[in-house]
């Protein structure tokens, strides 16, 4: 799912990682609003607010905007050059983004407990999970190849209406790759959905321990892809040696 890059890729890898990752996305936008009234997977809404605070001279608040925007950025940033320099290490390029989105994630579920609703906590955790999504969706978006995106979904909409509009002009050779494509935008597309739906639900019961959740899906998707790729190895192994005796 995270190990497999280029012309090792498939669409099976990338299904696996839309599901789990779209799901942790829509998960922590729709808890992450309301714990803090403020949307932490996309910037393109604090664009809209910055300019609009901007406009009308409110510039205190306009900073804590454009302090939001700045950390999407420096979490992709971040992940992006860690991914650059890890790169010939393909089996840990990836941990260590995953592993601080955890933390980031885990932190807010343990100390919003105590969250007092003060601009300054607004601005820590809100700033935090802006930070993490911003890690994740650029992780996600390289271990793909720029194929899934997991944190917004204008583009992915656009992209479903441009592969839809095709299949009324492409041959039966093209037209199962693009449906393929499709399956992939409509499994983001369902999982951010769902990942939403169970974020809403479950935070009006849980509270801020809903984010514990989201964090306990990394873990799965990180060890799953460890433990997978050793089982493949192990069950290879011993199928070399029956048949060398």
């Amino acid at each position: 799912m995270f190990r497999h890059s280029g012309s090792r890729r498939t669409h099976r890898h990338n299904m696996r990682l839309a599901s789990l990752l779209c799901l942790t996305a829509g998960f922590v936008n729709v808890s992450g609003f309301l714990a803090f009234a403020v949307l932490t997977t996309n910037v393109t809404g604090h664009v809209a607010i910055f300019a609009e605070k901007i406009s009308n001279g409110e510039f205190a608040s306009a900073r804590i905007v454009g302090l939001w925007m700045l950390l999407f950025f420096l979490g992709a940033f971040f992940s992006s050059l860690y991914s650059f320099l890890m790169s010939r290490y393909e089996r840990f390029y990836h941990t260590i983004p995953i592993i601080i989105e955890i933390i980031i994630l885990s932190l807010v579920g343990f100390y919003g407990a105590n969250y007092d609703k003060s601009l300054l906590k607004t601005e820590l955790f809100a700033g935090a999970l802006l930070f993490a999504m911003g890690m994740q969706n650029a992780m996600v978006s390289m271990v793909s190849g720029s194929v899934v995106r997991t944190t917004h979904l204008t583009g992915i909409f656009t992209d479903l209406g441009i592969d839809l509009s095709a299949l009324f002009k492409t041959n039966k050779s093209e037209r199962s790759e693009l449906i393929k494509k499709i399956g992939l935008r409509l499994t983001i597309i369902s999982f951010f959905f769902i990942g939403g739906i169970s974020g809403g639900l479950l935070f009006k019961k849980l509270s801020y321990a809903t984010f514990y959740i989201p964090a306990a899906i990394l873990v799965f998707a990180m060890f799953y892809d460890i433990f997978r790729v050793k089982t493949i190895r192990y069950v290879r192994s011993i199928g070399r040696k029956i048949r060398v005796q």
